[in-house]
Formats: C-alpha cells, structure tokens, sequence
C-alpha cells in the first residue's frame, strides 16, 4: 500500500546554490546526463536563477520514486525546464537520479518501473510545491545593465526621484529592456512641447524584474530637454501631464 511521503530523496543544500552549483550537482547525479542535447546545457550556462519542486511521489512495498521539476530562468528572459527521476529497482535499494528534458521521455521512463499498478501516484498540492519562478514579461538582453541603471538615476532630476535603495537593488541588474510607452495623452503634447515616456525593465539576479519609467520632455523655462524617473507609470504620467499643464 502506499504510505505518505515524508522526505525528499535528496536534502538540499544547506546555503543557497548559484544556477550552475545546482545543475552541476543534478548532472553529477544522473545516470544518463550524457544524453542530454549539447544545446540545452549551452543554454544553461547564461541562467541567473534557478527553482525545484517535487511533482509526485510514489512509496510501496519499500520501493519508491520521486519526480522532480527543475527550472532555469535564462538571461534573455526564456526558462529551461528539466525532468527528474529518483527511484530505487529493489526494496530498500539505492536511489537512481535520470534527468530528461520533457515531460513526455519523463512519463515514458517511468512506466518502465516495477511499481504495483493498484496503488497510483498522488501529486502533492500546489501550496506543498516550492514557489515557482514567474513567467518574465519582457525579452532582455544581458549589456551592463547595472551600469544603465546607474546612469538613468544618476541623469534624472525630479526630486522624488528613486533613492539609494532603488539605486541598491538595481546594482544586481543582469539583463535590461527598454520600450517607449504610448497612450493616455490628456495634455500632454501641447503648447509645442515634446514628451515621451519609456520603461526601463531590468533582470535581476534572483529572476525577479524591476522597472523604472523614465519621462523625457522639453517643459522647462529654456525650452531644454529634462529627464525625470520614476518607479510606477502612473506616477510617470502623471508627472507628464502636470508639466504639461503648467506650460499649457
């Protein structure tokens, strides 16, 4: 009969792991790392966060297996995704890792093992999974983002503009983006004035993203260009149309 799963088949490690400490130890462990495409670990090497979680488990009868999800979050905002097997051929047997880059080889392999039919997997609920890591909303592109960050706070002149923590924070920039944004002119746009508004969004190094909105405009006393940035677009619009209105 299947009992409850109480342990990992492998601890994790007690500080934290960079992306490559972690696919090093999940290839090391593999049995059949070397089939891997050559293309996926090339992949591998730009990744700048890394997350795991227990997808299923299965004990009985002393035997057990275990399949794992690993995900890379790459620096042009893409994801790889690998597949682990943990299981045991005999009751009380050593544990075998097999690694494999779909879903599909991973349910193929696990048919293959001599686990009794009648007591089927349970996939452990979603509040039980480690967090994963959110789909990126941009596409960036790794070209001394920490640097850029630096430069745009340093240009801005706004008061409220974004402080040290800010400033902190994007010292961990890996990979940026920048778009201008359109839309909501109220009056922006009169009196002969020049504006325009662009999103700076930066990759970090744990994979989560950060933007600043940056507002370009000719609404000064000389008629010179200014730049003001800011932390949300609202309060980036909002600046705009102010200038605007004052000048109108």
């Amino acid at each position: 009969m299947s009992v409850p799963y109480e342990t990992a088949a492998y601890e994790p490690a007690e500080s934290p792991e960079s992306p490559e400490e972690h696919l090093e130890r999940l290839l090391g462990r593999a049995l059949n790392s070397f089939e891997l495409p050559d293309e996926v670990i090339r992949r591998l090497d730009c990744a700048l966060a890394h997350d795991s979680s227990l997808r299923s488990a299965h004990h009985s009868a002393g035997l057990h297996r275990e399949t794992y999800r690993h995900t890379w979050l790459l620096a042009d905002g893409s994801a790889v995704t690998l597949w682990e097997l943990v299981h045991n051929t005999v009751p009380g047997g050593d544990a075998q890792h097999e690694v494999y880059v779909d879903e599909e080889e991973l349910h193929t392999a696990t048919a293959r093992l001599a686990l009794p039919p009648d007591t089927p997997d349970f996939e452990l609920p979603v509040l039980m999974q480690l967090s994963s890591i959110p789909e990126p909303r941009h596409v960036y592109a790794p070209d001394d983002s920490a640097d850029h960050a630096r430069r745009l706070l340093r240009r801005a002149e706004n008061p409220d503009r974004p402080g040290a923590e800010t400033a902190a924070l994007l010292a961990t920039a890996a990979a940026h983006q920048i778009t201008q944004a359109f839309g909501r002119p109220g009056r922006v746009g009169r009196a002969g004035l020049s504006f325009a508004l662009y999103e700076h969004a930066f990759l970090l190094a744990d994979g989560r993203e950060v933007s600043l909105w940056e507002v370009e405009h000719t609404a000064t006393p000389d008629g010179r260009h200014m730049c003001e940035v800011y932390t949300t677009e609202d309060t980036a619009r909002d600046a705009m149309e102010r200038r605007a209105a004052r000048q109108g």
